[in-house]
């Protein structure tokens, strides 16, 4: 099986139980997932399956929308429900102050990740290094919030949705606005509804993807790897040329069909051998179409 699921990751789940569980439902071990959702959180999570297992850092890259609900008078170590409450502070703050705290981060910020995720420190996650009761400095990085529009406001808690650029923690962003407030805040709830084309409407959960396997129909939860570039030109192979792409070789244009829509310095390319077959993609230099990534 080569393709990726959109998977409705359920709360109580891990990212890597996700994947766990659909080695055992899809009998198949090349499996990954695209970006880590913390465990009490739910939504969106695309996981490739086969030779897509390639496009992993890819997506892991893409711009992400969540809905989230922000618990304010409230700190907590792991900046969410699920850890131990530091500090309570009464909320005296109006809920317009509050609207224009959580618009302020609208933009891009520097934000220090969490001691309770999953980036590495000289090889070691950081959650690994913070449940053994050791905190160490953590360098800022900038993260871009595309759009913050706010649905609720009933304190303590405010509702709003955003969409970010990859590596955003939304619980570190919850707490930053108590932060700016001054009266502290931690995140309530996560739903993440969309990582770049894969939306929640669309997505599956295990369940529901085993009840398909079970029926033989998992083929229509799968989607092709090709279909994440449909921006690029389409380039299918001569016979004589299929043996080219199949060693990731590179080819001339006379060795191809259809490739009018190709000839432009380093434009990618979707190759395709001459039965129809998504071989990878290649990169048209110097009246050659070059390697880029291959899938078959």
């Amino acid at each position: 099986m080569n393709g990726i699921l959109n998977i409705y990751k359920e709360a109580g789940f891990t990212s890597h139980d996700v994947v766990a569980k659909l080695r055992g439902i899809l009998k198949q071990k090349k499996i990954g997932h695209t970006g880590t959702l913390d465990p009490d959180a739910e939504g969106v999570l695309p996981v490739c399956v086969g030779n897509a297992t390639k496009l992993c850092g890819m997506l892991t890259e893409k711009e992400k929308t969540y809905q989230a609900v922000l618990l304010l008078g409230q700190e907590t170590d792991t900046q969410d429900l699920s850890g131990k409450v530091l500090h309570k502070s009464e909320i005296t703050v109006s809920g317009e102050a509050v609207r224009d705290a959580i618009l302020s981060f609208q933009g891009s910020y520097d934000q220090v990740p969490p001691m309770y995720s999953a980036l590495k420190v000289n090889g070691k996650k950081l959650y690994e290094l913070a449940r053994e009761g050791k905190e160490i400095e953590r360098k800022s990085r900038k993260v871009t919030l595309h759009e913050i529009s706010i649905s609720r406001i009933e304190l303590p808690e405010a509702s709003f949705t955003v969409t970010c650029s990859s590596g955003t923690y939304i619980r570190t962003l919850c707490h930053d606005i108590g932060g700016k407030l001054g009266c502290g805040g931690c995140m309530k709830s996560l739903l993440r509804t969309r990582v770049d084309r894969f939306r929640i409407e669309d997505s599956l959960r295990l369940s529901q993807i085993e009840e398909k396997m079970a029926a033989g129909r998992i083929s229509e939860c799968l989607i092709p790897v090709d279909k994440m570039f449909e921006q690029y030109p389409r380039v299918q192979m001569k016979e004589a040329g299929d043996r080219l792409v199949y060693n990731g070789n590179p080819f001339e244009l006379s060795i191809a069909v259809d490739v009018s829509a190709a000839g432009t310095d380093a434009s990618p390319v979707c190759v395709y051998d001459s039965k129809g077959v998504f071989v990878g993609i290649y990169q048209y230099e110097q009246k050659m179409f070059r390697p880029v990534k291959m899938f078959l």
